[in-house]
């Protein structure tokens, strides 16, 4: 995500000859696109993105679990 806004930055401060940026190549200023898609290619390939999203479900899982946990007046179960 960040090569992205990264990417985003400099096309438009190429776009606008703003400042260092409006003598770089072109090439130079889209490399960060190529590189946020060989990351996306990279973290898809080998289960980056899927482990990440299985992380985040088990928190709200464990979320839930322990809110109604202290709602029956139970403690939440420690880790």
């Amino acid at each position: 995500m960040y090569l992205l806004l990264i990417g985003i930055v400099a096309l438009v401060l190429k776009y606008l000859a703003i400042g260092p940026v409006a003598s770089w190549s072109w090439w130079v200023v889209l490399s960060p696109f190529a590189m946020a898609v060989a990351w996306w290619a990279w973290a898809d390939a080998f289960g980056y993105t899927k482990r990440k999203e299985v992380e985040k479900m088990d928190k709200r899982k464990q979320a839930r679990i322990d809110k109604q946990r202290a709602a029956m007046g139970l403690l939440p179960r420690k880790k």
